[in-house]
């Protein structure tokens, strides 16, 4: 705030910007916190790592471990879905990327992975042209029940309408309506917008909603019936949208605004529903403190992307945006750096915390007296943007 109230030269009444107080936005900017931005500080209690229980109920379904794939066409595909099914967690399965275009989508993936960046943009735009078959997502969802995962798919407002009920008549359990930004209400001139309180009201499976930030409109969602929320805008490794759109708010801030509205939502209603922190996750210790900031379960991409069984061969795109003039995500290439298990369960081979994912949450939590993710939503945070590099000078080349 600008005061301009200091008083006036005597006999001079022609000042009137000394009775004025100016309000400009940045007085009024409100702090928000990146997980590297924050540390967790122990308590008065540790337990043993095997003593920790990660399972839950999402959705409907057993989740041995809070893991979710990301609905991203080099993460996900059925072979993937599999192997993470036998881990414990779930893939997502995007209904709008190649999988349910091609027969053969191995094919593209390999032009998409292997194009000269120069070539990239078209070549994506000419690979989502071609239209959505309803066969073929009949047939990818027989072959995740066949591979012995749960069939979970994801699509944007627009295409929910269309392919939602069909997912569900043909064996779908969770269905995920996915957009760069999800509110509660959205206005539209050329076309009428998705409800979503009908879409989840005549839907038989259960009805997943992201993605946002804000408390007011995940609350608000949680209103029209959304059986889960997905948070965060543009924190994931291959997403443009903080660039391109300039929208964003990081993820420890997003994660406990919309647990928030979560706790409130049970106490008023007795209805609890899941909050997924969804991208800016690469190590284990951000799994942790997306836990600690009040998520349930954790959604990652470009860390899966570098397992052996994802379909991206070893790169990771966007894929949210649905604009055809705009980018859908840029192209990022995470490299392969062994098996899935490997990645979630180790053993790792590195120190840098990005492979043993599950394990590195597993051993936070017993060190913070945490046994279950409840009990980890609670442990203490302190705002520490040293912790990072306090004491790490030697490491820094590594």
């Amino acid at each position: 705030m600008i005061d301009r109230t200091e008083a006036p030269e005597i006999g001079d009444p022609r000042q009137p910007a000394s009775r004025r107080i100016f309000h400009s936005k940045v007085d009024t900017i409100r702090p928000t916190y990146g997980f590297e931005d924050v540390s967790l500080a122990p308590g008065t209690d540790t337990i043993e790592p095997a003593d920790v229980d990660l399972a839950q109920t999402f959705c409907g379904i057993e989740l041995p471990i809070p893991i979710l794939a990301s609905a991203m066409d080099a993460v996900v595909d059925v072979r993937m879905a599999g192997a993470l099914a036998r881990l414990g967690g779930l893939a997502i399965l995007n209904l709008e990327g190649v999988q349910a275009r091609y027969d053969d989508p191995d094919a593209v993936l390999e032009r998409i992975a292997t194009a000269a960046d120069g070539d990239l943009g078209s070549l994506l735009a000419e690979a989502y042209q071609q239209p959505i078959r309803e066969d073929l997502i009949a047939r990818r969802l027989d072959e995740i029940h066949a591979a012995g995962s749960k069939a979970a798919v994801a699509a944007t407002p627009g295409a929910a309408r269309r392919f939602g009920p069909f997912c569900a008549e043909h064996g779908a359990d969770l269905f995920l309506v996915q957009s760069q930004v999800s509110s509660a209400r959205h206005l539209a001139t050329e076309y009428d917008p998705l409800s979503l309180a009908e879409f989840t009201r005549y839907m038989p499976i259960p009805v997943a909603v992201g993605n946002t930030t804000n408390a007011e409109a995940a609350f608000a969602l949680m209103e029209q019936g959304a059986a889960a929320v997905f948070v965060g805008v543009g924190p994931g490794a291959a997403c443009t949208t903080r660039e391109v759109l300039g929208i964003g708010v990081p993820q420890v801030t997003a994660i406990s605004d919309v647990a928030a509205a979560r706790d409130a939502f049970m106490a008023e209603t007795g209805r609890y529903v899941p909050v997924v922190a969804d991208g800016g996750m690469r190590r284990g210790g951000e799994l942790a403190k997306a836990i600690a900031a009040g998520a349930d379960v954790l959604m990652i991409g470009s860390p899966l992307a570098r397992a052996e069984e994802a379909p991206g061969r070893g790169t990771n795109w966007g894929m949210a945006a649905p604009s055809p003039t705009l980018p859908r995500g840029t192209r990022i290439r995470v490299g392969t750096v062994g098996t899935l298990e490997r990645i979630l369960l180790g053993p790792a081979h590195v120190t840098d915390g990005s492979e043993n994912l599950v394990g590195a949450l597993r051993q936070s939590m017993a060190a913070l007296g945490a046994r279950t993710i409840r009990d980890m939503q609670r442990v203490e945070m302190v705002y520490a943007p040293s912790t990072q590099t306090e004491g790490k000078s030697w490491q820094r080349g590594r």
